[in-house]
Formats: C-alpha cells, structure tokens, sequence
C-alpha cells in the first residue's frame, strides 16, 4: 500500500499546481468582473488555498506513507482524508450540474477521470484507515 500512498502523493501534488492555469484557462479575469471585490478575491484566495492543501497532502503522503499506514495517529489521518476525498467524490456527481460535461468529450473524459481518481483516493484512504 505505501506504493499507492506515493503515487497518490505525486499526484496530489500534480493536481495543486494545475490549480496555476485556473485562471486563465477559466477566463477568470472576464468571467469575475461582474462579481463584487469581495467575491473576486475570495475566489482567487480560497482556489490558492486549496491548491496548497491538497499539495501539503501530496507531500505528506509522499514522505510520510509509512506513517500514515502504520500509526494509530496516521490511520486517523488517513481516515480524514477518505472523507475528504469521499466528499469530493459525491460533489463531482451532485454539486456540479451534469449540463457541464455531457456531450462534451474532453469535458465527459475530465469528469470520468477525475472520478475515477477520486475514488482511487477514496478507496484507498478508506482502506488504509479501516485495517
């Protein structure tokens, strides 16, 4: 299983710094104008966040695998992290509108991929905190 924690760790670590093109693949810059500064800057600060939590994931589980695996205190994170990703899992099917990606091919091969990676996280965080 550590082999999965590092893979994992690599990937997350992947998924954080794509979060750099977010704003000019999404058109931010046009797309935000009309919200207020407030909600602009959320936007833009809380994406930034995110970014770095899911990169701190990536590196914990790339260096700490054996840890998360092997400790009480690491089964419990690893717990966390199944339900986060769990959740996230949930919200790619009821949270985003299903108008955004069918009949859409590269954005239906996105959403398929991304399920599926959420639940490779989800199974593998599970199972990792359940043994």
């Amino acid at each position: 299983m550590e082999i999965h924690y590092k893979i994992i760790g690599v990937l997350l670590m992947l998924l954080a710094l794509i979060h750099i093109i977010f704003p000019k693949y999404f058109h931010w810059k046009d797309e935000l104008k009309s919200l207020s500064l407030i909600n602009r800057e959320m936007m833009t600060i809380h994406t930034l966040f995110i970014a770095v939590v899911v990169f701190l994931m990536g590196l914990l589980c790339l260096t700490s695998a054996t840890a998360l695996i092997e400790t009480d205190l690491g089964k419990r994170i690893s717990l966390g992290l199944g339900i986060f990703w769990g959740l996230r899992l949930i919200t790619q099917f009821f949270g985003y509108s299903s108008a955004l990606w069918k009949g859409k091919s590269f954005e239906t091969t996105v959403h398929i991929l991304f399920s599926l990676f959420w639940s490779y996280l989800t199974f593998v965080f599970m199972y990792i905190a359940t043994c």
